[in-house]
């Protein structure tokens, strides 16, 4: 069989964030478990892919190990309720499936956020990870370098890569465009803010601060992310400090208000950026001079519009995967006779060593070279029908047949265990 191909997948589309947090992997856990995979069964092609929205592994078997494999990825993240947590996963066991569930994600189709931007780059960082533990075999990268120029193709030839598409991002996008090297206060954590910091991570010139009522989540993510926390009671000496802060505080009322604006006088020019509902910034706050406010509204309109974009996209990117797909099965179907030929070139190189070497012992060097180019010349005419009659019989799914056609009427086999 030419693809083997298979892969285990928890996502967003199947399990919730408290679940997937549970079974997320750092990269040194990710490597970890590649070596798992390796000492206990007989696997190639092993690829772990692990962001905030999925963990998956890929892998390459004659044998479905997708249940072994969610058991012991389970069992390594100290989950002891094995049978529950089977149910959150996704199994592709047909390589067709696996290979074509590897496109989708790669590309971003699969992604919370359709297009997801990061995507490629944390494929990418898989497959190096892949690759450092010598676990990439031909298969996995010929597959992946397939996906990249597909991803290229994508970013050239459609809207899919254009514009912020959640609200998050189009923060983010939008701060980065107010100044250069600002000083950013994040007030609230929750889900939205979460995502603007780990978008703001991406942004190396920015001075990001954290705010949260519980200091823990706020310590804990400034941790991970390498953003600086302050205590929800300085809030005033933070705004002060700051040239833009960014809130997503759930709250009935406005927390940020005029007054405290005026209260603050003296202080230099400050963006607010609202991703609260209800609102956490007064509009007033506008009335202050040097006090410029961005909502929700106005954001989330740039993101919607950067969505449907992407949506809009969706078609010509499920074309541009489909022609790569087939081209990386055509490719992986050769693989089937790549053996064939080379002991088909091997068998007639032997031919025509020997042959040389009973009737060219009387030449000089000059006629032996040319010997050599003729009888080469011979040789690789000699091959081409029949590589291409193998490639093409790949195509229709009939090469077992000439492959036996060819053991036969040269006796590869036995031409193999003689040389």
């Amino acid at each position: 069989m030419y693809n083997q191909f298979k892969s285990v997948s928890l996502s967003h589309r199947n399990a919730p964030l408290a679940i997937r947090e549970q079974l997320a992997l750092n990269e040194a856990e990710a490597k970890s478990m590649m070596l798992r995979l390796k000492d206990f069964f007989d696997i190639a092609d092993v690829l772990a892919v692990s962001t905030c929205n999925r963990t998956e592994i890929y892998y390459s078997s004659a044998n479905d190990l997708n249940e072994d494999i969610i058991k012991l990825l389970l069992i390594e993240k100290g989950v002891e309720d094995v049978e529950s947590f089977k149910a959150y996963f996704e199994q592709f066991s047909e390589g067709d499936a696996a290979v074509q569930h590897l496109f989708h994600v790669a590309t971003g189709l699969q992604s919370q956020v359709v297009g997801d931007m990061q995507i490629p780059n944390q494929i990418k960082h898989a497959y190096q990870w892949s690759a450092d533990l010598n676990m990439a075999g031909p298969f996995l990268h010929r597959l992946l370098h397939t996906i990249f120029f597909a991803n290229k193709r994508v970013a050239q030839e459609t809207f899919f890569r254009d514009g912020a598409a959640s609200v998050s991002y189009a923060a983010v996008e939008l701060l980065e465009g107010l100044m250069p090297n600002p000083k950013i206060l994040v007030v609230g954590l929750g889900e939205i803010g979460t995502d603007v910091c780990r978008n703001l991570s991406q942004n190396t010139n920015a001075e990001v601060t954290l705010v949260n009522r519980t200091r823990s989540k706020a310590e804990a993510l400034g941790a991970e992310l390498g953003f600086r926390v302050a205590d929800f009671a300085d809030i005033e000496t933070e705004i002060s400090n700051a040239d833009i802060i960014v809130s997503s505080i759930q709250r009935e009322e406005p927390f940020f208000t005029k007054e405290m604006m005026v209260r603050l006088r003296g202080m230099s020019f400050k963006y607010f950026i609202d991703l609260s509902v209800p609102r956490s910034v007064s509009p007033e706050v506008e009335e202050v001079p040097g006090v410029m406010l961005y909502t929700i509204d106005s954001i989330r309109s740039k993101a919607d519009e950067a969505l449907q974009r992407r949506l809009d996209s969706v078609p010509h990117v499920e074309e541009i995967i489909s022609e790569a797909v087939v081209e990386f099965n055509d490719w992986s179907r050769e693989m089937i006779v790549s053996p064939t030929i080379q002991k088909l070139k091997g068998a007639l190189e032997q031919i025509r060593k020997e042959e040389l070497g009973r009737f060219t012992k009387n030449l000089t060097e000059s006629e032996l070279e040319k010997v050599e180019r003729i009888t080469t010349s011979m040789m690789q005419k000699i091959l081409k029908l029949p590589v291409l009659q193998l490639k093409a019989a790949c195509k229709r799914g009939e090469a077992e047949t000439l492959i036996d056609v060819l053991n036969d009427l040269f006796n590869l086999e036995k031409e193999k265990e003689s040389h």
